[in-house]
């Protein structure tokens, strides 16, 4: 499966085993068109590559959609 995901301004605390994880949901699509969101608690890329760019372009954040926006800031998985 691939999915197109888009960085957005939305970010909720996870609780997981009693710890408190931040994570910044993602909204996308698959390639069947598939609306989708995910919780992005970590993102990097290879320390072997150049980062800049990288790190440029993950700044980039939209406002979430409306279904988005509702989710509770607190979550417990």
């Amino acid at each position: 499966m691939k999915v197109r995901l888009e960085s957005t301004t939305k970010v909720v605390e996870l609780i997981i085993n009693g710890h408190a994880v931040p994570a910044r949901i993602w909204e996308g699509i698959t390639d069947n068109g598939i609306a989708c969101h995910a919780y992005i608690t970590r993102i990097a890329v290879s320390y072997t590559l150049e980062a800049k760019e990288f790190e440029r372009d993950l700044q980039e954040q939209r406002r979430p959609s409306a279904l988005i926006e509702a989710i509770p800031t607190r979550l417990v998985i």
